[in-house]
């Protein structure tokens, strides 16, 4: 479970998600301003030191060697209720099958920056991608169950806005963290929750088999699903289609750093940039898989300052110049272009 979305957020999830998801691999934000931390990779190549450079939009890099898991957006529905109504599982699934990260980013901007209702975000977007059900027989009150963050609430209000236009009386219900809402999902009391496919598939894998079992999760997010599907059947659980939309860890440069430096990917940063860069992160960023330890050993990136940043100020100082590239979340509203 993760901190998500610590920028541009009003309602913060720092007990919500803390440990699997935002920063499975970069820690729980910590307090900080920017204290820079050198360290041992500078310039070890020899090659050309890229320097930060300012500007108001980011770009995230692409992950092209799968350092992060798959966290895709896919929707955890109670077994018994998807076996009385096998038609709920396929509602849901069309919102995956609509949904991609950049959408994402849209809602997410949409509510945590434009400040608008999940609620009237979520009816927007189910009339612009004609995801209205055709049949309307269904019948019978359920309840979409979310996370307390506003991406999570806005992806329930979709799942429950489809789900009414299928005939159902649907209520939405914001409820907490996965220990929180998991239980009454499983008992039935809950129909539905949006999840995360890597974050869900390790999270219950460590409770049915202990926490020190293996991940099962991976940048693959078919296998990911593949190994996530019999833990949730166990957990009385069933999971409809993943969505192209991903909500993780990710790497992000300014657009003009971006296009002075001709780089798209992680790959091709670490190929312009051999004699190394200032990375923005968390405190706990240095020590984390997922994070500064992973972009040097996966794709060969050298470092010459490590600046510790509370995690809602890394995109900022980028923007700023302060560092040449920094860890922001990848569905984040203000990575929106324009």
């Amino acid at each position: 479970m993760r901190v998500r979305h610590l920028t541009a957020k009003t309602v913060l999830t720092t007990a919500l998600l803390a440990s699997t998801l935002a920063l499975a691999g970069c820690g729980t934000p910590g307090s900080g301003g920017g204290e820079e931390e050198p360290t041992a990779n500078a310039s070890a190549s020899g090659g050309t030191e890229c320097k930060p450079a300012a500007g108001d939009q980011l770009v995230v890099l692409t992950d092209d060697k799968g350092l992060q898991n798959a966290d895709n957006i896919i929707p955890a529905i109670n077994k018994a209720a998807a076996d009385k109504n096998p038609e709920i599982v396929d509602l849901l699934s069309s919102v995956s099958a609509a949904l991609d990260t950049d959408k994402l980013i849209q809602l997410n901007k949409a509510v945590d920056i434009d400040r608008r209702t999940s609620k009237e975000v979520a009816k927007e977007f189910v009339t612009s991608e004609g995801l209205a059900a055709a049949d309307k027989s269904g019948s019978g009150k359920l309840e979409v169950g979310a996370a307390n963050f506003s991406e999570n609430l806005t992806l329930a209000e979709i799942y429950g806005e489809v789900l009414r236009s299928a005939g159902f009386d649907v209520t939405v219900r914001s409820i907490g963290n996965r220990e929180t809402y998991l239980p009454p999902l499983e008992k039935g009391e809950l129909v539905a929750v949006p999840e995360y496919a890597a974050t869900l598939a390790d999270f219950l894998n460590a409770k049915i088999n202990g926490a020190e079992a293996p991940s099962v999760a991976s940048s693959d997010v078919d296998a990911t699903v593949a190994a996530l599907t019999p833990l949730a059947e166990q957990s009385k659980l069933v999971v409809g289609k993943a969505s192209a939309a991903q909500d993780q860890n990710a790497f992000a440069v300014t657009k003009e750093f971006a296009d002075a430096h001709k780089v798209t990917s992680l790959s091709e940063l670490a190929t312009a940039c051999g004699g190394g860069l200032t990375l923005a992160g968390p405190p706990e960023c240095p020590d984390r898989p997922f994070c500064q330890p992973g972009l040097e050993e996966k794709y060969g990136l050298s470092f010459t300052q490590f600046k510790s940043y509370d995690f809602g100020l890394i995109g900022d100082a980028v923007r700023k110049g302060d560092a040449a590239i920094g860890l922001v979340l990848s569905s984040d509203g203000s990575l929106a272009a324009g």
